[in-house]
């Protein structure tokens, strides 16, 4: 769709299209998610009808949405000289105007008229991504480039449908964002994080406390 007036959107709302075959354990996967025209109401665990195949590493109420950016799918069709349509890495939601990877772990935005996400921790890519993608040492690949996305928990529910506008409402100011702690987490950002927590300014989110634990583990 076109972008208006350079204001942060929602370019496409993307839902699993069907469970595909899979050599992982789970014999089966979720990832392939297809842009869908109706709106999709949004409850705790994320958008109606989609679902995740793997619910010991996907899904669940702090990885409700995967959101991931335009600019870094079109960066991406530049490197691997074909197209990144929304969908194909997995995500719900892909938005435009909107620094994802840059966005501060705890921050929360407000979509469309009525619904509220928190960004809550990056996307790590996996074995079934890898697959899913078919491209040589993928995940090496994926993971290096840092534009990794952001996973999304849902503080109040709502729906969304494409070209909903995207307003960042708050900020918990600790500085430590998406794609810094996916690229280089260490202990000053962990104790900023856990300092915003202990301040009131966010709740973190398991999978948060779980990477701090180890960042101070090997601190130590």
């Amino acid at each position: 769709m076109t972008v208006r007036d350079g204001a942060a959107q929602v370019l496409a709302v993307c839902r699993v299209a069907q469970l595909r075959p899979d050599a992982g354990n789970v014999g089966v996967t979720a990832i392939d998610k297809q842009a869908v025209e109706p709106r999709l109401k949004v409850r705790g665990l994320g958008l109606y009808g989609d679902v995740q195949a793997d619910r010991k590493h996907h899904g669940g109420s702090t990885k409700a949405l995967y959101a991931y950016a335009e600019e870094a799918a079109q960066w991406w069709a530049a490197e691997l000289g074909r197209p990144v349509p929304p969908g194909l890495f997995g995500e719900n939601l892909r938005t435009c105007g909107l620094d994802v990877d840059g966005a501060e772990i705890g921050e929360r935005w407000r979509i469309g008229d009525s619904l509220v996400v928190e960004v809550t921790c990056p996307r790590t890519p996996c074995a079934t991504f890898q697959r899913r993608m078919g491209e040589p040492q993928w995940v090496r690949r994926f993971t290096e480039a840092g534009r990794v996305g952001a996973y999304l928990a849902v503080v109040h529910t709502g729906t969304v449908g494409a070209g909903d506008r995207v307003e960042v409402v708050r900020k918990p100011g600790h500085g430590v964002t998406i794609a810094s702690w996916f690229t280089g987490a260490d202990a000053d950002q962990a104790d900023a994080l856990v300092a915003a927590e202990e301040a009131g300014a966010l709740e973190l989110a398991r999978e948060m406390r779980e990477s701090i634990a180890k960042v101070r583990g090997r601190a130590a």
